[in-house]
């Protein structure tokens, strides 16, 4: 199975360096010196890796044959692949690979069915996974403990605890036009009413006849 470990950024200095932005959880595994990595474009590749480093927290990459800072720009946008074992688990067992969570059923805590994963976005400072929804909306879930408190793979199934506005949001925003034109519809009304109050007095009561009063 092949699994997209990287992208490759801007060029980094004049010896044919790279930035990478780094899509798995196993760097040192998949990104360390001397693995060879599909691309897509497919004519990019394959990839060698000749050396790697971190540079203020961000990894860097030399690839065989690339030797300068112009054919390192030659290759920016370029996603790196790797082949993986369909079978294969992350060591820590609170790590999972894209492919093991893609297609989960997702859950609330009280077992309300939220929709399925379609994808999961990685971002440089948090995982998200993006929920379809059975009305085919989508819903960006933080990938992070406190709200995804359990990944069951047994039954293909993600738990989610989403704080107040993760879900309600949406159903919020498809009440609100209905809201509004309710809302129009009262003020219609009353200022038909206050209309009819004008024309009989300034109260909405009769206009006092001529002459009433002390």
């Amino acid at each position: 199975m092949q699994l997209v470990v990287g992208r490759i950024g801007r060029a980094h200095g004049i010896k044919g360096e790279v930035t990478v932005e780094v899509r798995t959880d196993e760097p040192e595994l998949r990104l360390g010196p001397g693995a060879v990595l599909a691309t897509d474009p497919p004519a990019t590749g394959p990839l060698t890796i000749e050396t790697g480093r971190v540079h203020s927290g961000r990894l860097l990459l030399r690839f065989a044959g690339v030797a300068d800072r112009t054919a390192a720009e030659a290759l920016r946008n370029t996603l790196l692949i790797a082949e993986v074992d369909p079978e294969e688990t992350p060591e820590d067992p609170e790590e999972f690979y894209d492919h093991q969570l893609i297609d989960l059923d997702v859950v609330t805590t009280d077992g309300t069915e939220i929709g399925r994963i379609s994808e999961i976005s990685h971002l440089p400072y948090q995982d998200l996974l993006i929920v379809r929804r059975p009305d085919g909306a989508e819903i960006m879930v933080p990938f992070v403990s406190d709200i995804v408190p359990e990944i069951d793979l047994e039954a293909q199934r993600a738990v989610i605890d989403p704080p107040p506005g993760l879900i309600d949001d949406s159903a919020a925003e498809v009440a609100a036009p209905g809201a509004a034109k309710d809302s129009a519809e009262a003020e219609s009304v009353q200022d038909g009413s206050d209309a009819e109050a004008h024309e009989n007095g300034s109260d909405g009561t009769d206009a006092p006849a001529p002459g009433d009063g002390a």
